[in-house]
């Protein structure tokens, strides 16, 4: 219908990661005027364990913010069970976070749960022909070249400023793509996350988990 408001929930997982993924994500929403004509967004940063539940983010994320004039405000806290019914995404930073949310996912969850990565846009471009050599491109299945999968945030917690500067790009540009997949209908593209989700389902399962 014309003129109605969706209501949007957006919850960020990880364990360090998510406060930065938040206030990007908050950051960008504020850039795009024509987004609160669509949606009413709420995004919130929980992570897989109760550590520093209650703390600010990291003095790295928040300088880091700060640089590239993202405001940040989150306290930590851990994911609750009620998050499952309450966000209608929720996306994981890495895979080893992506695993634990699938786990505990109730049977009656509806959030759609993916690694925020498989928002990158470059993941929903066709994938380049092959040259065959001759000038010419070959479309041929064993001269395709596969297409690149979502990738984890990088932990930026050994690797100094130059790690969270990184994490920051990666945020703002999957950031992007999710607000361009919301934009576009929710159906413009495939979204990696879905494969991502039942790739992570079949780990567990050879896990025996």
């Amino acid at each position: 219908m014309p003129g109605t408001i969706k209501n949007v929930s957006v919850l960020m997982v990880c364990l360090g990661r998510s406060p930065m993924a938040e206030a990007v994500l908050n950051h960008q929403i504020a850039q795009r005027p024509s987004l609160k004509e669509r949606f009413n967004f709420t995004v919130d940063s929980a992570g897989t364990g109760a550590y520093h539940e209650g703390d600010e983010a990291d003095e790295r994320t928040i300088e880091t913010c700060k640089k590239h004039a993202v405001p940040i405000s989150c306290r930590a806290r851990p994911i609750r069970s009620s998050d499952y019914d309450k966000f209608d995404y929720i996306l994981a930073m890495d895979n080893s976070n992506l695993q634990t949310l699938l786990y505990k996912k109730p049977a009656t969850s509806k959030a759609h749960i993916s690694l925020f990565g498989a928002y990158d846009p470059a993941l929903h471009l066709p994938a380049p022909a092959q040259s065959n050599g001759h000038g010419h491109h070959s479309h041929a299945h064993h001269h395709t070249r596969a297409r690149p999968k979502a990738q984890p945030i990088v932990d930026p917690y050994y690797d100094g400023v130059s790690g969270f500067e990184q994490a920051y790009w990666q945020c703002a540009k999957y950031a992007s793509g999710f607000l361009d997949y919301l934009e576009g209908g929710e159906q413009a593209h495939s979204v990696g996350g879905e494969q991502t989700e039942e790739a992570s389902k079949k780990v567990l399962e050879a896990m025996g988990a």
